[in-house]
Formats: structure tokens, C-alpha cells, sequence
């Protein structure tokens, strides 16, 4: 049965899963994938709010989760040992409070709807839950990006079905953009699973920029056994720093560009990962790298796109002069230049491991003179600027992590400290369709369960999905040509639409 959104209507049955999913689309019916997706618009749009309102969407990711009592989600009348060092402020919604080092979000939040009420059963580093539709997670494969077990990425899959709707466009700006570098490319660990086009093909993986800058800031240290002093680029950047296309997208000295377009592993992220894939690589697969790759060589639209510097330093400061704060002022000017999907990824630097926003120590002091001010100032800016540019409702922002805090603090470190928790957590978005100055869900006193609303990491794919034209429902064939639903078991919610 193929199922489409606001309707019941079988289209057929006693065909097998294989038959239908083909590569490309559903010969067996008469049908091709682009008709399938046109109509799904058709009828998804006639039933549903907001159906396709996005032409664009920013994922923001604050990898290792931002703590939901310190953010968006506080509680003033808890114990101190629940509530912590930091209280709450008013905001422009009357009635509605979040943490006191937010006082710049405070003010737009008439822009955004704040989720409370965020739940699932892994209370861990899950990148690749968040942002994929699979259902169940093991952390065996959360630093193992090519492991069979994944599902694609929200980009990859927006990128792999616009694809299908049109075959061998090479948009100026790629699809699946990603800043500031591919996650977990820059610390002591290894690259991170998730943004990854997995049984989809490795064409449809995103294109990520490097960043060439020097480190203004020395970040509180992640704990007492951390002796290096990290500048890490995060807390602040010179203002010559820059964003330019991963070295495997440029064209090197001395390289012509018809051997440049032989090579097969053009835009490969990392090598040890690229061969396992290569070995299995169709001659589609490669074909849409060399195309990718010479589309990026010819036009000069992304690499303008990308580069900061043409903004005024008054700008470029109301963002942020920090690796974050540029990161959203680029993903702006990609959405200006007709960018679709594009990433920023706040990610664990230098020697901090799996950390970020992951305080299990020096809880405290990381919030108040790195974190939650340097946030702040970026997310506040890009929303203001994307509204008076005129760009929100047609870009739908969202900035989503892992998980919370655990309700109570941990006083034995230095600092304090928090550990992972799935129970209940929060989110913010923004445009694109999502309700204007809403707040959706409601946690227990302690912000430890979620007690209405709750709503799944898949609840907000589909959603996004169903923002930007795309019914959640669509199936896709994985490497043995099974159809798996893009956004899992997620359900569009239309508590969080305009």
C-alpha cells in the first residue's frame, strides 16, 4: 500500500515492496517517483497547513545538548539542586520565561515556537537519531558514519528526492550544504554517524566547508584533568577567518580539470571511510561526483556565497565574531544565493572529545562565559535577520540537539555537572511555516518527564519534511530495495504550525 498524506487511498495491493520500489521509481504501477511526489503535493497540500512553505531550512546542532532548565525550559520553584546557579527572565510573550543568559532570544521569541516536551528512550550521543529517521539506536554506531545500520540524513534525503523530481539539475548551491567542517573532523574523536546520505549513495552526502581562522578565546576547560588551554574557535575568531570548500572540491595546483574529473573520490570527506564505500560505488554514484564537483569548479555563486568577509564588520559582529556566529551569518547568505538545506554544526574542538555542550564538569562556568552568551548573540541575530530580510517564513529554522540534563545537578565536580537525559528536553524553532510565539509542551515540576505534548526527535523530520513540500511518508529503498519511511515513525504535528 502507498499512503499519502490526509489520505487512506490504497493504490494497490498484493504487490511486493520490491515491486514498487524501484531504482527511481514505481515502474510496476505505471507511475514514476516525480508523478508519486507531484501528487502527494497535490494532496498533501489540500489537506494540511504549511504543506511547502519552506523553500529553504537552516538545522542548527548543538552537539552534546544544550541543558533545557538553563535554556528553555526553567524551574524557578524547584530545589536549588534542580534549578541550579541560573534563573529565569520575562520575554517579549507574556507569561513565558526561559534562562537568564538568553536575553537576546528573549526578545524574538514572538519569531519562534519553544518546545518543552521533547522525549526518547536514548539518553545518549545520538546524532545520527536526531537526524535520521531510524527508530532504534545503539551507541556501537555513533562514531562509525558508514555502519550499515543508518539511515540517510534530512538533507541527504531533501537533496536524493529533489534528485528524482529532477534529474541532473546541478543547482549553483548544492542542496545539502554543510558548515563549518564535517562533524567530528576537528577534535580527538572520530567523525560522528549521522549527517550521511547512507543506503542512499554517497552522492547524496553533504558538501561541507572548511574554516581557515585563528581562535580568539581560551574555552573554560571541559574538566580539572584538561591542562591544555584551547583557543578554540567557537568562543571567538579573528575577523580574517574564512569558510572555502573542503580540499576535495577545489581544483589543486598543477591539476587539470580532466584528471581532476577522473578522480573518483572528488568529494570524499574522509579516506578511510570513502574506500569501504567506493568498493561498492555504482557508475551513477560517480557520475553525480564528477558532475557535483565540476558544477562547484565552474560557478563562483557558492564560494560567494560562503564568503563572509563581503558583509560589513558591523554585521559580522552583530552575529558574533565566533565560529558559531559566522557559521549562521554564511548559512544566511547561502539561503539568500538559493541554498535548500544547509547545516551548522556546533562541534567538539581540539582535545574536548565528545564534549560541547556536553558539561559533565565545570558545568557552570562553560554556560556563563563560553556557551549560552555566545549562542545567544547568533541564534537572536539570524532570526532578526532573516525576518527583516524578508527570508523567515520561507525558511524554516531548526535547532535541535541529542537530549538534556538530568534534572539534578552533580555537585562533586568543579563546576558542577550535568549527564545525559532523553526523558524530556526542549528545542527552538523558527519560520518556514512553525507558529509564531508559541510555546508547545509541558515538562513536571523538575523538567524530568514530560507531562503534555509529547513529541518525538521524528515528529519534527516529519514535520520539516511536510514544511518543505516533501510527505513525510515517502519511502525510500535501502540497499536490499525494502521502502523505509524518511522520517521513521515520526508524525507531522500541527500544534507546531502557524
Amino acid at each position: 500500500m502507498i499512503r499519502f498524506q490526509g489520505a487512506n487511498t490504497k493504490l494497490c495491493d498484493g504487490l511486493s515492496r520490491r515491486d514498487w520500489l524501484q531504482v527511481g521509481g514505481l515502474g510496476a504501477l505505471g507511475l514514476s517517483l516525480t508523478d508519486w511526489l507531484r501528487l502527494s503535493e497535490t494532496q498533501a497540500a489540500g489537506d494540511q497547513p504549511s504543506f511547502g512553505k519552506a523553500k529553504s531550512c537552516i538545522l542548527i546542532f548543538l552537539y552534546g545538548s544544550p541543558p533545557q532548565h538553563e535554556t528553555f525550559d526553567p524551574k524557578p520553584d524547584a530545589p536549588v539542586e534542580i534549578q541550579g546557579e541560573l534563573k529565569e527572565i520575562p520575554t517579549v510573550l507574556p507569561g513565558v520565561a526561559i534562562g537568564e543568559l538568553l536575553p537576546k532570544t528573549s526578545q524574538i521569541l514572538d519569531k519562534t515556537t519553544i518546545v518543552r516536551s521533547l522525549t526518547h528512550p536514548y539518553p545518549l550521543h545520538g546524532l545520527a537519531y536526531a537526524v535520521t529517521g531510524m527508530d532504534e539506536y545503539t551507541p556501537a554506531i555513533e562514531f562509525s558514519p558508514r555502519d550499515k545500520m543508518h539511515w540517510p540524513f534530512i538533507g541527504s534525503v531533501v537533496d536524493y528526492l529533489a534528485e528524482q523530481q529532477r534529474p541532473g539539475e546541478l543547482p549553483a548551491i548544492p542542496r545539502n550544504f554543510g558548515l563549518p567542517w564535517l562533524p567530528g573532523s576537528k577534535c580527538d574523536i572520530s567523525p560522528l554517524a549521522g549527517p550521511y546520505s547512507a543506503f542512499l549513495g554517497t552522492a547524496f552526502d553533504p558538501i561541507w566547508t572548511d574554516f581557515t581562522g585563528t581562535g580568539t578565546t581560551i574555552a573554560p576547560k571541559l574538566n580539572d584533568a584538561q591542562t591544555k588551554e584551547v583557543y578554540d574557535p567557537f568562543g571567538g575568531v579573528t575577523p580574517d577567518g574564512k569558510f572555502q570548500l573542503s580540499p576535495d572540491c577545489e581544483l589543486r595546483d598543477g591539476v587539470s580539470a580532466e584528471r581532476f574529473g577522473m578522480r573518483k573520490k572528488l568529494l570524499a570527506q574522509f579516506d578511510e571511510t570513502r574506500r569501504n564505500w567506493d568498493r561498492t560505488a555504482n557508475t551513477t554514484t560517480y557520475n553525480n561526483h564528477q558532475s557535483k564537483a565540476y558544477s562547484l569548479l565552474s560557478s563562483g555563486v557558492l564560494r560567494n556565497a560562503i564568503d563572509v568577509n563581503q558583509e560589513t564588520p558591523a554585521m559580522r559582529e552583530a552575529y558574533g565574531m565566533t565560529l558559531f556566529g559566522q557559521s549562521c551569518l554564511a548559512a544566511r547568505r547561502l539561503v539568500e544565493a538559493g541554498g535548500k538545506f544547509i547545516s551548522v554544526f556546533w562541534d567538539p574542538f581540539d582535545p574536548f572529545g565528545g564534549s560541547a555542550w556536553d558539561t559533565h564538569a565545570n558545568h557552570y562556568p562553560r554556560l556563563k562565559e563560553y556557551l549560552l552568551p555566545n549562542f545567544d548573540t547568533s541564534y537572536s541575530m539570524l532570526i532578526r535577520d532573516l525576518d527583516d530580510r524578508g527570508l523567515l517564513d520561507e525558511t524554516l529554522v531548526l535547532c535541535i540537539s541529542e537530549h538534556g540534563r538530568t534534572p539534578q545537578i552533580d555537585s562533586k565536580p568543579q563546576g558542577a555537572g550535568r549527564h545525559h537525559w532523553s526523558r524530556a528536553y526542549s528545542a527552538i524553532l523558527a519560520g518556514g511555516g512553525i507558529s509564531r510565539g508559541s510555546v508547545v509542551g509541558r515538562t513536571d515540576d523538575i523538567a524530568g518527564d514530560v507531562a503534555a505534548v509529547p513529541i518525538s526527535p521524528k515528529d519534527i523530520l516529519a514535520t520539516a519534511f511536510h514544511l518543505m513540500g516533501i510527505d513525510p511518508h515517502t519511502m525510500v529503498p535501502d540497499q536490499l530495495g525494502r521502502p523505509l519511511p524518511i522520517a521513521g515513525a515520526g508524525t507531522l504535528r500541527t500544534e507546531l504550525l502557524g
